[in-house]
Protein backbone atom coordinates (compact mmCIF):
# COMPACT_ATOMS: atom_id res chain seq x y z
CA UNK A 1 0.00 0.00 0.00
CA UNK A 2 1.70 3.47 -0.67
CA UNK A 3 2.34 5.59 2.07
CA UNK A 4 0.67 8.14 2.85
CA UNK A 5 2.48 9.77 5.63
CA UNK A 6 4.13 12.49 3.18
CA UNK A 7 2.35 16.31 3.77
CA UNK A 8 0.71 15.67 0.32
CA UNK A 9 -0.88 13.09 2.27
CA UNK A 10 -1.45 14.24 5.46
CA UNK A 11 -3.34 16.90 3.42
CA UNK A 12 -5.55 15.15 1.22
CA UNK A 13 -6.80 13.15 4.75
CA UNK A 14 -7.47 16.55 6.11
CA UNK A 15 -9.34 17.33 2.89
CA UNK A 16 -11.70 14.31 2.77
CA UNK A 17 -12.75 15.23 6.59
CA UNK A 18 -14.11 18.85 5.42
CA UNK A 19 -17.36 19.34 3.36
CA UNK A 20 -16.59 20.65 -0.36
CA UNK A 21 -16.74 24.19 -0.03
CA UNK A 22 -20.25 25.82 -0.52
CA UNK A 23 -22.33 29.41 0.08
CA UNK A 24 -19.43 32.36 0.92
CA UNK A 25 -16.44 29.74 0.93
CA UNK A 26 -15.37 29.84 -2.72
CA UNK A 27 -12.35 28.04 -2.30
CA UNK A 28 -11.23 25.41 0.61
CA UNK A 29 -8.05 23.37 0.91
CA UNK A 30 -6.01 23.00 -2.19
CA UNK A 31 -4.58 26.88 -3.41
CA UNK A 32 -2.69 29.13 -2.20
CA UNK A 33 -5.16 31.21 -0.03
CA UNK A 34 -8.69 29.89 0.62
CA UNK A 35 -11.11 32.44 -1.14
CA UNK A 36 -14.82 33.93 0.84
CA UNK A 37 -17.01 36.04 -1.23
CA UNK A 38 -18.28 39.30 -0.15
CA UNK A 39 -21.39 40.99 -1.05
CA UNK A 40 -19.19 43.88 -2.15
CA UNK A 41 -17.54 42.09 -4.84
CA UNK A 42 -14.64 41.91 -3.21
CA UNK A 43 -12.74 37.95 -2.19
CA UNK A 44 -10.93 37.94 0.92
CA UNK A 45 -8.21 35.99 1.09
CA UNK A 46 -7.06 33.67 3.93
CA UNK A 47 -3.47 31.96 4.11
CA UNK A 48 -1.11 30.74 7.17
CA UNK A 49 2.46 29.76 7.01
CA UNK A 50 4.74 28.62 9.71
CA UNK A 51 8.18 28.73 10.09
CA UNK A 52 10.40 26.17 12.84
CA UNK A 53 13.47 26.69 13.92
CA UNK A 54 15.77 23.82 12.83
CA UNK A 55 13.36 23.14 9.82
CA UNK A 56 12.77 26.40 7.87
CA UNK A 57 15.73 28.32 9.36
CA UNK A 58 18.63 27.94 11.65
CA UNK A 59 19.49 30.72 13.83
CA UNK A 60 22.92 30.52 13.85
CA UNK A 61 23.09 32.59 10.37
CA UNK A 62 19.55 33.90 10.37
CA UNK A 63 19.14 36.93 12.17
CA UNK A 64 16.28 37.62 14.01
CA UNK A 65 15.23 41.14 11.81
CA UNK A 66 15.59 38.91 8.47
CA UNK A 67 13.51 35.87 9.72
CA UNK A 68 10.89 38.78 10.76
CA UNK A 69 11.01 40.16 7.21
CA UNK A 70 10.52 36.34 6.03
CA UNK A 71 7.68 35.83 7.80
CA UNK A 72 5.90 38.12 6.28
CA UNK A 73 6.87 38.01 2.89
CA UNK A 74 6.47 33.89 3.03
CA UNK A 75 2.83 34.83 3.65
CA UNK A 76 2.40 38.17 0.78
CA UNK A 77 4.05 35.22 -1.49
CA UNK A 78 0.86 33.37 -1.46
CA UNK A 79 -1.71 36.49 -1.41
CA UNK A 80 0.79 37.52 -4.85
CA UNK A 81 0.02 33.83 -6.48
CA UNK A 82 -4.10 34.64 -5.95
CA UNK A 83 -3.03 38.09 -7.92
CA UNK A 84 -4.56 39.77 -4.69
CA UNK A 85 -3.83 42.69 -2.35
CA UNK A 86 -2.54 41.78 1.11
CA UNK A 87 -4.38 43.76 4.07
CA UNK A 88 -4.22 42.69 7.97
CA UNK A 89 -1.65 39.74 9.91
CA UNK A 90 -1.99 37.52 12.54
CA UNK A 91 1.01 36.84 14.21
CA UNK A 92 1.69 34.05 16.47
CA UNK A 93 4.80 33.27 18.40
CA UNK A 94 6.37 30.14 20.37
CA UNK A 95 9.55 31.03 22.31
CA UNK A 96 11.60 29.35 24.46
CA UNK A 97 11.84 30.34 28.08
CA UNK A 98 14.70 32.81 28.70
CA UNK A 99 14.88 34.10 25.13
CA UNK A 100 17.11 36.84 24.83
CA UNK A 101 15.16 40.39 24.60
CA UNK A 102 16.98 41.44 21.69
CA UNK A 103 16.28 38.58 19.85
CA UNK A 104 12.52 39.35 20.37
CA UNK A 105 12.78 42.94 19.84
CA UNK A 106 15.25 42.52 16.23
CA UNK A 107 12.74 39.80 15.21
CA UNK A 108 9.62 42.53 15.69
CA UNK A 109 11.63 44.81 13.91
CA UNK A 110 12.18 42.99 10.75
CA UNK A 111 8.60 42.32 11.33
CA UNK A 112 6.85 45.49 11.21
CA UNK A 113 9.42 46.71 8.79
CA UNK A 114 7.97 43.91 5.98
CA UNK A 115 4.22 44.84 6.89
CA UNK A 116 5.15 48.91 6.74
CA UNK A 117 6.56 47.47 2.82
CA UNK A 118 3.41 46.10 1.88
CA UNK A 119 0.98 48.63 3.65
CA UNK A 120 -0.73 44.98 6.46
CA UNK A 121 -1.77 46.18 9.81
CA UNK A 122 -1.15 43.53 12.35
CA UNK A 123 -4.30 43.04 13.84
CA UNK A 124 -3.50 40.23 16.60
CA UNK A 125 -1.95 37.33 17.56
CA UNK A 126 -0.83 35.16 20.29
CA UNK A 127 2.49 34.66 22.46
CA UNK A 128 3.38 31.42 23.90
CA UNK A 129 6.22 28.96 25.53
CA UNK A 130 8.10 26.72 23.17
CA UNK A 131 9.83 23.18 24.89
CA UNK A 132 11.83 23.35 21.56
CA UNK A 133 13.41 26.21 19.39
CA UNK A 134 11.38 29.12 17.95
CA UNK A 135 8.31 28.85 16.15
CA UNK A 136 6.57 31.58 14.09
CA UNK A 137 3.00 31.19 12.57
CA UNK A 138 1.07 34.05 10.41
CA UNK A 139 -2.03 34.64 9.26
CA UNK A 140 -2.48 36.67 6.25
CA UNK A 141 -5.85 38.53 5.35
CA UNK A 142 -5.97 39.54 1.61
CA UNK A 143 -8.48 40.83 -0.89
CA UNK A 144 -9.07 40.74 -4.36
CA UNK A 145 -11.83 41.93 -7.06
CA UNK A 146 -14.21 39.20 -7.88
CA UNK A 147 -13.54 37.68 -11.22
CA UNK A 148 -9.70 38.81 -10.92
CA UNK A 149 -8.49 36.01 -8.67
CA UNK A 150 -6.04 33.09 -9.71
CA UNK A 151 -6.74 29.97 -8.81
CA UNK A 152 -4.10 26.49 -9.62
CA UNK A 153 -7.42 24.25 -10.81
CA UNK A 154 -7.47 26.40 -14.49
CA UNK A 155 -4.68 25.25 -16.42
CA UNK A 156 -5.44 24.03 -19.80
CA UNK A 157 -4.33 21.27 -21.88
CA UNK A 158 -1.56 22.99 -24.82
CA UNK A 159 -1.00 25.96 -22.29
CA UNK A 160 2.16 27.63 -22.18
CA UNK A 161 3.99 27.24 -18.38
CA UNK A 162 6.07 30.77 -17.30
CA UNK A 163 8.22 31.59 -13.98
CA UNK A 164 8.61 34.70 -13.00
CA UNK A 165 12.56 34.98 -12.41
CA UNK A 166 15.25 32.15 -11.73
CA UNK A 167 15.05 29.18 -9.87
CA UNK A 168 17.61 27.77 -7.56
CA UNK A 169 19.06 30.94 -5.73
CA UNK A 170 17.45 30.34 -2.34
CA UNK A 171 18.61 26.81 -2.63
CA UNK A 172 22.22 27.66 -3.54
CA UNK A 173 22.24 30.34 -0.59
CA UNK A 174 21.23 27.65 1.94
CA UNK A 175 24.35 25.41 0.61
CA UNK A 176 26.31 27.79 1.26
CA UNK A 177 25.92 28.21 4.59
CA UNK A 178 24.62 24.54 5.63
CA UNK A 179 27.87 23.17 3.69
CA UNK A 180 30.07 25.43 5.29
CA UNK A 181 32.88 24.95 3.53
CA UNK A 182 36.56 26.14 3.97
CA UNK A 183 37.52 29.20 1.54
CA UNK A 184 34.19 29.51 -0.01
CA UNK A 185 32.37 32.57 1.91
CA UNK A 186 28.92 33.25 1.83
CA UNK A 187 28.94 37.08 1.34
CA UNK A 188 30.68 36.71 -1.67
CA UNK A 189 27.19 35.08 -3.46
CA UNK A 190 24.90 37.94 -2.41
CA UNK A 191 22.15 37.53 -4.61
CA UNK A 192 22.00 34.35 -3.37
CA UNK A 193 21.92 35.01 0.43
CA UNK A 194 19.11 37.46 -0.14
CA UNK A 195 17.16 34.54 -1.75
CA UNK A 196 17.40 32.69 0.99
CA UNK A 197 17.37 34.58 3.89
CA UNK A 198 15.39 38.03 2.99
CA UNK A 199 12.87 36.71 -0.18
CA UNK A 200 10.65 39.86 -2.02
CA UNK A 201 7.38 38.18 -2.97
CA UNK A 202 6.01 39.02 -6.13
CA UNK A 203 3.39 40.61 -5.05
CA UNK A 204 3.22 44.18 -7.68
CA UNK A 205 3.45 41.13 -10.35
CA UNK A 206 0.70 39.05 -8.88
CA UNK A 207 -1.68 42.36 -9.09
CA UNK A 208 -0.93 42.68 -12.53
CA UNK A 209 -0.96 39.30 -14.05
CA UNK A 210 -4.52 38.73 -12.09
CA UNK A 211 -5.92 42.35 -14.05
CA UNK A 212 -4.59 40.89 -17.37
CA UNK A 213 -7.05 39.19 -17.74
CA UNK A 214 -4.43 36.53 -20.39
CA UNK A 215 -3.76 34.47 -17.45
CA UNK A 216 -5.65 30.62 -16.90
CA UNK A 217 -3.84 29.19 -13.71
CA UNK A 218 -1.35 30.63 -11.38
CA UNK A 219 0.71 29.55 -8.22
CA UNK A 220 4.02 30.28 -6.19
CA UNK A 221 6.54 28.30 -5.96
CA UNK A 222 7.90 27.65 -2.35
CA UNK A 223 8.64 23.56 -2.23
CA UNK A 224 10.46 23.93 -5.57
CA UNK A 225 9.30 23.80 -9.27
CA UNK A 226 8.64 19.73 -9.55
CA UNK A 227 6.17 19.87 -6.11
CA UNK A 228 4.63 22.83 -6.70
CA UNK A 229 4.03 22.08 -10.70
CA UNK A 230 2.97 19.06 -9.49
CA UNK A 231 0.43 20.40 -7.52
CA UNK A 232 -0.98 22.92 -10.09
CA UNK A 233 -1.58 20.07 -12.06
CA UNK A 234 -3.14 17.64 -10.41
CA UNK A 235 -5.40 20.70 -9.23
CA UNK A 236 -6.16 21.11 -13.54
CA UNK A 237 -6.51 17.19 -13.90
CA UNK A 238 -3.84 17.58 -16.14
CA UNK A 239 0.50 17.21 -16.51
CA UNK A 240 3.56 19.35 -17.74
CA UNK A 241 6.32 19.22 -19.82
CA UNK A 242 9.75 21.20 -18.68
CA UNK A 243 12.73 21.54 -21.02
CA UNK A 244 15.69 21.34 -18.61
CA UNK A 245 17.63 24.04 -20.91
CA UNK A 246 15.27 27.05 -20.55
CA UNK A 247 14.83 26.55 -17.04
CA UNK A 248 16.42 30.51 -15.34
CA UNK A 249 19.11 29.72 -13.56
CA UNK A 250 21.36 32.50 -12.43
CA UNK A 251 25.47 32.51 -13.13
CA UNK A 252 25.95 33.22 -9.01
CA UNK A 253 23.72 29.94 -8.87
CA UNK A 254 26.16 28.17 -11.82
CA UNK A 255 29.19 29.22 -9.64
CA UNK A 256 27.75 28.51 -6.22
CA UNK A 257 26.83 24.94 -8.03
CA UNK A 258 30.59 24.35 -9.21
CA UNK A 259 32.37 25.60 -5.52
CA UNK A 260 30.18 23.15 -3.83
CA UNK A 261 29.89 20.28 -6.01
CA UNK A 262 26.49 20.53 -6.53
CA UNK A 263 23.59 21.06 -9.36
CA UNK A 264 22.40 24.13 -9.94
CA UNK A 265 19.93 22.18 -12.32
CA UNK A 266 18.51 20.35 -9.47
CA UNK A 267 18.11 23.54 -7.02
CA UNK A 268 15.84 24.74 -9.95
CA UNK A 269 14.02 21.70 -9.73
CA UNK A 270 13.32 20.93 -6.08
CA UNK A 271 15.40 23.45 -4.06
CA UNK A 272 12.70 25.08 -3.06
CA UNK A 273 11.62 28.70 -1.02
CA UNK A 274 12.17 30.88 -4.33
CA UNK A 275 9.04 32.27 -4.09
CA UNK A 276 8.77 33.18 -7.50
CA UNK A 277 5.23 33.02 -9.71
CA UNK A 278 4.29 29.84 -11.60
CA UNK A 279 1.82 30.61 -14.01
CA UNK A 280 -0.06 29.10 -17.61
CA UNK A 281 -1.52 31.02 -20.27
CA UNK A 282 -3.01 30.46 -24.05
CA UNK A 283 0.64 30.06 -26.18
CA UNK A 284 -1.35 33.11 -28.54
CA UNK A 285 -0.72 35.51 -25.19
CA UNK A 286 2.66 34.62 -24.60
CA UNK A 287 4.09 38.40 -26.49
CA UNK A 288 1.19 40.57 -25.41
CA UNK A 289 1.71 39.18 -22.09
CA UNK A 290 5.39 39.59 -21.88
CA UNK A 291 4.83 42.94 -23.60
CA UNK A 292 2.73 44.11 -20.42
CA UNK A 293 5.51 43.14 -18.05
CA UNK A 294 7.98 44.60 -19.57
CA UNK A 295 6.31 48.11 -19.95
CA UNK A 296 4.58 48.22 -16.56
CA UNK A 297 7.21 46.54 -14.63
CA UNK A 298 10.01 46.42 -16.74
CA UNK A 299 10.34 42.78 -16.06
CA UNK A 300 10.80 39.36 -18.12
CA UNK A 301 8.67 36.11 -17.80
CA UNK A 302 10.66 32.48 -18.56
CA UNK A 303 8.61 30.23 -21.14
CA UNK A 304 9.49 26.52 -19.20
CA UNK A 305 7.17 24.22 -20.59
CA UNK A 306 3.86 23.19 -21.18
CA UNK A 307 0.68 21.35 -20.45
CA UNK A 308 -0.17 18.17 -21.50
CA UNK A 309 -2.55 15.79 -20.93
CA UNK A 310 -0.64 13.07 -19.70
CA UNK A 311 -0.57 13.33 -15.66
CA UNK A 312 2.65 14.00 -14.19
CA UNK A 313 5.28 16.15 -14.34
CA UNK A 314 8.65 15.59 -16.72
CA UNK A 315 11.80 17.13 -16.92
CA UNK A 316 13.27 16.76 -20.83
CA UNK A 317 17.28 16.75 -20.86
CA UNK A 318 19.76 15.98 -23.18
CA UNK A 319 17.12 13.56 -25.25
CA UNK A 320 16.07 11.98 -22.13
CA UNK A 321 13.01 12.67 -20.37
CA UNK A 322 12.45 11.63 -17.17
CA UNK A 323 9.43 12.20 -14.54
CA UNK A 324 9.99 14.71 -11.35
CA UNK A 325 6.36 14.97 -10.09
CA UNK A 326 6.76 16.08 -6.51
CA UNK A 327 10.47 15.54 -6.04
CA UNK A 328 10.58 19.36 -4.26
CA UNK A 329 10.61 19.74 -0.45
CA UNK A 330 8.13 17.32 1.91
CA UNK A 331 7.94 17.85 5.87
CA UNK A 332 8.06 14.53 6.27
CA UNK A 333 10.18 12.80 3.28
CA UNK A 334 14.10 12.18 5.03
Amino acid sequence: MKNSFTERGIIERIKCRVPVPEGDLLVGIGDDCSVVKRSTGILELFTVDTLVEGIHFDSSWHSPRLLGRKAVSVNISDVAAMGGYPRYALLSLGLPKGIDETWVRDFLDGFEEALGEFEVTLMGGDTVASPGGVMISVTLVGESLEGQVLLRNTAKDGDLILVSGVLGDAAAGLELYRMNKAGIHPEAYPAQIKAHLDPVPEIVLGQLLAESGLVHAMMDLSDGLATDLARLCEASGLGAEIAAETLPISTGAERVAEALACSALEWAIAGGEDYRLLLTIDPGNREKLAALVRTKLGRELFLVGRMISKHGVFLVEDGHRREISYAGFDHFIE
